[in-house]
């Protein structure tokens, strides 16, 4: 079978995935950005938006983790190009309902339908991207989509300050209606058409689980991914908290950390992409990401009178310390074969970004006991150390020949 696709459509595939990307970071992190500015004009207290907000990410995370489960079938039973579209219409629709809501309730079911429709859009272009390039380049075309697509968390930032809180969801809405019109000229993957064709189950979420060795394999797959999360969804999400808990000498803006720190995981994601194709491995490029996210995260919880300026500089190591997003997902959808690779590579990095459900309850229940800072410090320690041990027992898959079934 032919795995790469002719140089134009390969572009334009490409193109599409990036771009589509880059709106669903914006409208995935929007929340963070507009969380204080849009739950104070709906009426939340002060002493209640930590645990409002909180409430509000875990509908949109829970959200996500079933839309990584409905995605991933779909993209294995029905194709790639399917889910990368169908989603997202699904939460480019949602962010317009969202910027009209007008209660707490209304703003978690929405944000649980806009995360149902975030969860299928990377799965589905990085699937098309790793199985319609030679798998020599296909760290590339995955870095060029993490790479271009994190920079919509900057434009969330950006379009937050120019508009109010209602008129950015309207934008994010607006971006990803737009961007299906780039749907013309788009093939589906080679891969995918001989399974169709051929007599194989595919997206069958239980032959993940029926067979120990897939199921390890899987379980490490998500395990790997579990402190950028923390790192996003809790370390600059709050930061407004943990700025009076380490006493800065002024408040901690939560939109502008989100930024940097999404300019530093873009930056990341292409350096650790480069750095794979110079050392032939992907397990070697996480191991040295995941020691610097170890690294930050004490710079940070330790970084007493830090000031506005400071805390910008440490949310750009902070990101792209954890910039291995693309490797990451990469990783996972070389890890399995064509008819449960995108059920795969949909499912991991969503049930990574639904696993901030478990984080920040973890977080906040230890915060009650033994205060902000050290509760932050040992969500994270268990994070990395999870993490660590669970990239331990994947095999290297760098060379890997993805032209194969699962039985």
């Amino acid at each position: 079978m032919k795995e790469v696709a002719p140089n134009k459509k390969l572009v334009l595939l490409i193109i599409v995935a990036a771009l589509g990307y880059f709106v669903d970071i914006y409208d995935l992190i929007l929340f963070s950005v507009v969380r204080l500015e849009s739950l104070t004009e709906l009426g939340v207290a002060s002493a209640d938006m930590l645990n409002v907000g909180t409430s509000i990410i875990n509908a949109q995370m829970f959200g996500m983790l079933l839309g990584g489960i409905l995605w991933g079938v779909l993209g294995d039973k029905k194709g790639r190009l399917s889910v990368l579209f169908g989603s997202i219409i699904l939460y480019s629709l949602a962010n317009i309902a969202n910027g009209m809501v007008t209660s707490v309730t209304a703003y978690a079911i929405i944000r649980f339908i806009a995360g149902v429709g975030l969860a299928g859009e990377l799965g589905a272009g990085i699937t098309l991207v790793t199985e319609s390039m030679d798998k020599k380049n296909r760290g590339y075309g995955t870095m060029i989509v993490a790479g271009v697509g994190l920079f919509g968390a900057v434009a969330a930032n950006l379009i937050s300050d120019a508009f109010s809180w209602q008129h950015s969801y309207y934008v994010g809405g607006g971006m990803g209606l737009a961007l299906l019109l780039l749907r013309v000229g788009l093939a589906e993957s080679g891969m995918f058409k001989e399974t169709k064709e051929a007599n194989v189950q595919r997206g069958n979420m239980w032959m993940l689980f029926n067979n120990a060795g897939r199921f390890k394999k899987y379980l490490c797959c998500i395990l790997i991914g579990l402190p950028l999360w923390y790192v996003v969804g809790v370390l600059i999400t709050f930061s407004p908290e943990f700025g009076k808990a380490l006493n800065a000498s002024g408040v901690l803006n939560a939109g502008e950390g989100v930024m940097y720190c999404y300019i530093g995981i873009a930056i990341g994601d292409i350096v650790a992409g480069f750095l794979c194709q110079m050392l032939k491995s992907r397990k070697k490029v996480m191991f040295i990401f995941l020691a610097l996210t170890a690294i930050a995260v004490m710079v940070y919880l330790r970084a007493e009178g830090l000031t506005p300026k400071t805390f910008i500089w440490l949310s750009l190591f902070l990101g792209f310390a954890s910039g291995y997003w693309a490797t990451f997902v990469t990783i996972a959808s070389e890890q399995f074969g064509t008819n449960l690779r995108a059920t795969v590579t949909t499912t991991v990095p969503n049930f990574v970004r639904g696993s901030v459900v478990l984080v920040t309850s973890s977080f906040l229940f230890l915060k009650s006991h033994v205060g902000i800072l050290e509760s932050a410090l040992i969500v994270g320690g268990v994070c990395l150390v999870i993490a660590l041990v669970a990239l331990s027992m994947l095999k290297e898959t760098f060379h890997k020949d993805l032209d194969y079934v699962e039985v």
